[in-house]
């Protein structure tokens, strides 16, 4: 039995015998994919796609091998059980036709649910940081790779860690929030739900992405070194460190001049001397040919696989440019030692070990397959079912969970009203709960004649379940992003005319300019996209109750709704089960309990803004702008009231390496059950450097019955007052820090200011990063 088949030697034994016994073309093969599926014509589901577009020949690359499959499922649409099967007799060829019948990785995408037809739209990441419930967002990836894995996925190219800057920036619907401890939070639970599954979590965009100028898609970074240890890079850290991701992909973006796909100090001097990662670096699609043809950096195809391959790319994606004969030639002339060529070859195969690809036993067939007679497609159409009730009820509560009831005067939940008026875009189109990475969204549109594959209830459709007694009035007003105001005026005399007006505004989602949100729908200001604000301001100008909902991708400025609209019910692409979710929130059948993952801006121009604002910041004397949120971050209210009081606090002292602890009792004063979410925040009044007036270092969700009370001990550890210092090291500094506990950024109801003592402590990798959250005691009334 050939080395690399003993399955009781270790996956770095097994993968070095085989690394031995390969010829340079065999080697390099396993270092990129193909993407055969990907559409030629129409829109692209890739920046530049159709630049990279190179006829592959198949019968002349698969003799070598092949290192990955992008994408079997999620580049058209396809039954589940016939994509596997055409999954699996694709990797029965791709084993048959190299030497020693190693098959291919295949990955897809699944940033909202796995991006393929029929399977279930989950919200968007950044309605998971919206339900601040990282222990749900687990079980939801746990659904999510299971459903994968079942039809012979390998690697799912999510989560995305990037810290939002600059709300503009199109692709703020796949982040988490503007905080980067509440991404790395969820952004672990996550991984550790699509690896339990089997699946290799894919960390992206590494690093600084999201931080573009003018929060323009791909644009240039420029940020200190100080910004990027201690705002971008945390989530990864954290997810690393927590989570143990098998993958990660390198941003598109250049940083200082430098691109991402070419900065050995990322890719190898952070991800894997400091941080220890073992793991493969997988290429953003085309990002390395971007070397050449955008970033200007290499002279040809060879030199862009060069410089991505001795920085720490080890497989490019989606399909093979420069990693195939380019490669090959660089090494022949010298110009690239094979030796990094084998380092790479090193990662993939010891993955391929690891996921069972190298064991004499293997089989393509699929677990979704196992008792189905995989030599004939007859009546194996509709056999898989990837939306099943369990993945919907999962849908279902993290859509109930991360809606956010931003303002209410009274007017939520609504009585029984006779007469609703329903105006706005979003009222009566399915795709306002989808993201761009949706598979209705992101592919789906390309097919217009084929079904959706998926439910999805519009919002008209779900008030008329959620309110039957009512008569319910439609009218659009206008489209999302069109600007046309002639039909406002009938929206008007609807308003009038009800007893009620729910003003449903917000996004679509698409790609590259095709969308409001979304890949390349980026913005120049944060007015609501066409004549939305238009349509709102004429509404609120009548005498009839309003509810502002929005359905969207990013926050807005609601211009004249902060102060006159009845309510504010904020959801960032609620996914399938959104609509009943809004709908029953609006009814009060459900008690809201989403926190703002993102401010929402009182102004439409103050871009790029964050609650992580140093004094100067902030709104001062100095300037004539005050970028001052209406809403900010971390707030959100629901249908019943708690009560804060301090409990026991620990010492006022600690040292530099110890903990504080602070006491909380917290109350349900109303009259129905509901959560509270507990924030944690850390001021640091001098430091030695800069420092954001609030930060965010710990939360956690509290649910409480009517008139229930429960204390809370709340441990801090000194280490997650550190930041990187002026030597570059991160720093546990000593003197006063004050903690606060409260239910929003800028709503904070008790502090406790501490003395951290000694000499100042540099921390590293194995920080700790959390505080701890012991229930003492817990009564009713």
């Amino acid at each position: 039995m050939p080395a690399w088949h003993d399955v009781t030697a270790s996956a770095s034994d097994r993968a070095e015998a085989l690394l031995t016994e390969l010829t340079l073309e065999e080697k390099i093969a396993q270092l990129f994919g193909v993407w055969v599926g990907a559409s030629t014509e129409g829109g692209d589901v890739a920046p530049h796609q159709n630049d990279m577009d190179d006829v592959i020949d198949l019968d002349a690359l698969l003799p070598n091998g092949l290192g990955q499959l992008t994408r079997p499922f999620g580049s058209a649409p396809v039954d589940p059980a016939l994509g596997a099967l055409s999954l699996l007799r694709s990797q029965r060829r791709i084993a048959a036709s190299n030497r020693f019948g190693i098959p291919a990785v295949a990955h897809e995408e699944c940033l909202a649910g796995f991006a393929t037809w029929g399977a279930t739209a989950y919200p968007v990441p950044l309605a998971w940081g919206a339900s601040f419930n990282p222990g749900l967002i687990e079980r939801m990836s746990r659904r999510i790779g299971s459903d994968m894995r079942s039809v012979g996925i390998h690697q799912g190219l999510a989560p995305v860690l990037d810290v939002v800057r600059d709300a503009r920036w199109g692709r703020v619907e796949e982040t988490i929030g503007e905080d980067p401890y509440l991404i790395g939070a969820m952004g672990t639970a996550y991984v550790r739900g699509l690896e339990s599954a089997g699946i290799v979590a894919t960390l992206k965009h590494f690093v600084g992405y999201s931080a573009s100028k003018a929060g323009r898609n791909l644009a240039p970074v420029s940020v200190g070194p100080r910004e990027l240890a201690d705002v971008l890079l945390v989530p990864f850290e954290m997810v690393m460190r927590e989570g143990k991701p098998r993958s990660v992909m390198h941003s598109y973006t250049d940083m200082d001049g430098v691109p991402s796909a070419a900065d050995e100090s990322l890719l190898t001097g952070v991800l894997r001397d400091a941080w220890g990662f073992d793991g493969t670096v997988v290429a953003d699609y085309f990002g390395i040919a971007f070397l050449k043809m955008l970033h200007g950096v290499a002279g040809s195809w060879g030199e862009a696989a060069a410089l991505a391959l001795t920085a720490g790319v080890d497989v490019e994606l989606p399909t093979v440019k420069t990693f195939g004969a380019p490669l090959a030639e660089a090494v022949r002339s010298g110009e690239l030692p094979e030796s990094v060529v084998d380092r790479a070859l090193r990662r993939v195969l010891r993955q391929k070990v690891e996921l069972g690809l190298l064991d004499p036993d293997w089989d393509a067939t699929p677990e979704a397959l196992r008792d189905v007679d995989v030599d004939t497609a007859d009546g194996i159409r509709g056999t898989i079912d990837l939306d099943n009730a369990g993945n919907r009820t999962v849908a279902r509560e993290i859509a109930e969970q991360s809606i956010v009831l931003v303002s209410n005067d009274g007017t939520l939940p609504l009585a029984a009203p006779r007469r609703i008026a329903v105006v706005g875009p979003t009222t009566d189109d399915p795709f306002a709960v989808l993201g761009c990475y949706s598979f209705p969204a992101h592919v789906g549109v390309q097919h217009p004649d084929t079904p959706l594959g998926i439910e999805l209830p519009t919002l008209l459709a779900s008030l008329r379940i959620e309110f039957p007694e009512a008569d319910i009035e439609y009218v659009p007003g206008t489209t999302i992003d069109g600007g046309e105001t002639a039909g406002i005026a009938a929206a008007v005399e609807a308003a009038t005319r009800a007893d009620v007006v729910i003003v449903a505004l917000g996004d679509r989602a698409g790609l590259f300019g095709r969308g409001t949100s979304g890949e390349g729908c980026d913005v120049e200001s944060l007015r609501l996209p066409g004549a939305q604000q238009d349509l709102l301001d004429a509404v609120l100008a009548t005498s009839t109750p309003a509810v502002v909902t929005l359905l969207a991708g990013r926050p807005y400025a609601l211009g004249s709704a902060v102060t006159g609209a009845g309510a504010i019910v904020q959801a960032f692409f609620a996914g399938e089960e959104g609509t009943g979710a809004l709908a029953g929130i609006l009814s009060g059948r459900v008690n809201p309990s989403g926190r703002l993952p993102v401010s929402i801006p009182a102004s439409e121009g103050t871009q790029p803004s964050t609650y992580l604002a140093a004094p100067l910041a902030r709104s001062n004397d100095v300037s004539s702008i005050d970028p001052t949120a209406a809403f900010a971050f971390g707030h959100g209210m629901g249908y019943t009231t708690f009560d804060w009081s301090a409990g026991q606090h620990g010492p006022n002292t600690v040292g530099v390496d110890g903990t504080a602890t602070l006491g909380l009792r917290l109350s349900n004063t109303g009259d129905r059950s509901g959560t509270e979410t507990v924030q944690i925040y850390v001021h640091d009044p001098v430091a030695s450097v800069v420092r954001p007036v609030q930060r965010l270092v710990g939360f956690q969700r509290v649910d409480l019955n009517p008139g229930e009370s429960v204390e809370l001990s709340i441990h801090v550890p000194a280490d997650v007052t550190s930041f990187t210092g002026r030597n570059g090291q991160r720093v546990v500094e000593p003197g006063e820090i004050v903690l606060a506990l409260g239910a929003s950024s800028t709503d904070l109801r008790i502090t406790h200011s501490v003395q951290l003592a000694g000499e100042a402590r540099v921390v590293g990798f194995d920080r700790v990063f959390h505080p701890s959250f012991t229930e003492i005691a817990r009564s009713a009334s």
